[in-house]
């Protein structure tokens, strides 16, 4: 059975890389560690991890292009013999695709939480006129764009 893309719309050129962005986050979504995300002030987030029994060692945080990647590994003490394990050591990776200009700002590990505090900046929306030149169509005349962008002042 082949699968129906959301993004197979004439208007929506361009947006594959989306599309497979989206279905490799499908893919990984796990429930474990737990998180939260929050919005702090106007421009900010907060990405909160449950990460009991990690330490700042046993942590990565890590930014691909637009991909944040937070792994944690704890090492199996061998001296340590449990009669009960009911706290599993396992280790963990958990993603997250940033929007194009959010900046991470911070990390902290707290009382088992970690906390990773994002900044997304104001952008000025952009006006933008495409200056058509006419042209002959069979001659191939006519094929240069000129781009002309200038800023524009937020209401």
């Amino acid at each position: 059975m082949s699968r129906v893309s959301m993004f197979n719309s004439p208007l929506l050129l361009g947006f594959d890389q989306l599309e497979r962005t989206l279905d490799r986050l499908a893919k990984s979504a796990e429930g474990y560690p737990p998180y939260n995300i929050e919005r702090i002030g106007d421009n900010g987030l907060r990405i909160t991890l449950a990460v009991a029994g990690f330490t700042a060692d046993d942590l990565a945080i890590e930014l691909v292009e637009s991909q944040l990647t937070v792994r944690g590994k704890q090492t199996d003490d061998s001296d340590r013999v449990f009669l009960h394990r009911g706290i599993a050591a396992r280790q963990f990776q958990r993603a997250f695709m940033l929007a194009e200009g959010i900046e991470v700002t911070g990390a902290r590990l707290d009382n088992g939480l970690l906390s990773i505090d994002l900044v997304r900046p104001v952008q000025e929306p952009r006006i933008r006129r495409i200056r058509i030149e006419a042209g002959d169509a069979g001659s191939g005349a006519g094929n240069t764009i000129d781009i002309t962008a200038r800023r524009v002042q937020p209401r």
